[in-house]
């Protein structure tokens, strides 16, 4: 793995790709040996939260490019599935049409199962915002529980009518 840093920039590469990202200018980023030290300029609330932030962001590419991202999401409800079309993932969810989201550049579609679909990639935002659109075509419903959902979310569930 190799980082390059310039001011208000960094670039990770590694095994798996590389990920740049503008950081910000008052926040300093040195390389000594084996560790990215990030520091601050003052102990202002602000600067105190730009330091958290540029420190998860920087340690989030690093793991990225070493061992990437993954979001799991399940499908529930009868004659609900998922299936790949080449790169594109192609849903069945009630409705007329099937749905097919395609892959953007960086990230992978994964389905073990019919009902289980695993997003991949190396940018930790992109993943998430790419499974968050996936969960989006059909989202859990609360009366039957129907729906795409991330692995282990729980749905809270209401009664409904009685007769």
């Amino acid at each position: 793995m190799s980082v390059a840093l310039s001011p208000g920039r960094v670039m990770v590469n590694g095994p798996l790709g590389e990920l740049v990202r503008d950081i910000p200018q008052r926040m300093t980023i040195e390389q000594a040996e084996s560790t990215l030290v990030v520091s601050r300029p003052t102990d202002r609330g602000e600067d105190r939260a730009l330091h958290g932030l540029t420190r998860t962001l920087v340690a989030n590419m690093v793991e990225g490019v070493t061992k990437g991202f993954e979001k799991r999401l399940e499908i529930q409800g009868v004659g609900y599935r998922a299936s790949l079309r080449g790169t594109a993932l192609e849903l069945n969810v009630g409705f007329s049409h099937s749905v097919v989201k395609d892959a953007p550049a960086g990230i992978t579609y994964e389905v073990p199962t019919p009902t289980e679909i695993i997003v991949k990639g190396i940018d930790k935002q992109q993943v998430g915002l790419i499974a968050a659109e996936v969960r989006k075509v059909r989202p859990p419903e609360p009366y039957k529980g129907k729906g795409i959902r991330y692995e282990g979310e729980y749905v809270r569930r209401k009664v409904g009518k009685r007769a």
